[in-house]
């Protein structure tokens, strides 16, 4: 049978869905890998599952493994990473877990509404993965209180947004090299 990643399987979702709504269909356009490593919760993993079991058999495989490589493999051999998690859970795990190969992230933004009183790992402050090298001591870590659905629209317009121009020639500047 075939062999797919996560990644691999949303890129090739990104392709086909020609929406420009869709944030697969950018990812796919600018080659920004997209991990999932939840793919299989929810609607899609129900689908994989009757396709499996119906008239295909094994004709499709997921490899989950070979997307945990190429997300340490990115943060190990990056100069320097950043992390911008929205909610948490297996997200926030697996991006931190790939940053703790490389001593920890440098740059590190939590957006939700989880409390830590609870002891969960959602509502964990920086300072909890600091303690794990998840995240760099000298990293100016922060945790925002507050809906990621609300909040990151306000973060974007009043950072990326307004530096549009300088990206677009640090980019060019890359190209050109």
């Amino acid at each position: 049978g075939v062999s797919w990643t996560p990644s691999k399987m949303i890129w090739r979702l990104g392709k086909e869905i020609n929406n420009t709504e869709s944030i697969y269909y950018w990812a796919y356009k600018n080659k920004i890998p997209v991990f999932s490593p939840a793919i299989t919760d929810g609607a899609l993993g129900d689908v994989m599952y009757y396709h499996r079991h119906g008239r295909h058999g094994d004709s499709v495989r997921l490899d989950i493994v070979e997307d945990l490589q190429l997300i340490n493999d990115m943060a190990v051999f990056s100069i320097n990473t950043g992390v911008l998690i929205l909610g948490a859970g297996l997200v926030k795990h697996h991006i931190l877990n790939a940053n703790c190969a490389r001593q920890g992230s440098d740059y590190t933004v939590y957006i939700n509404t989880s409390a830590d009183y609870d002891g969960s790992d959602a509502g964990a402050s920086p300072d909890e993965a600091v303690s794990w090298g998840k995240i760099k001591e000298t990293c100016r870590a922060v945790k925002v209180f507050a809906d990621a659905t609300i909040v990151l629209p306000v973060l974007v317009g009043e950072t990326f947004a307004k530096r549009e121009s300088e990206i677009r020639a640090f980019y060019k500047r890359q190209e050109d090299l």
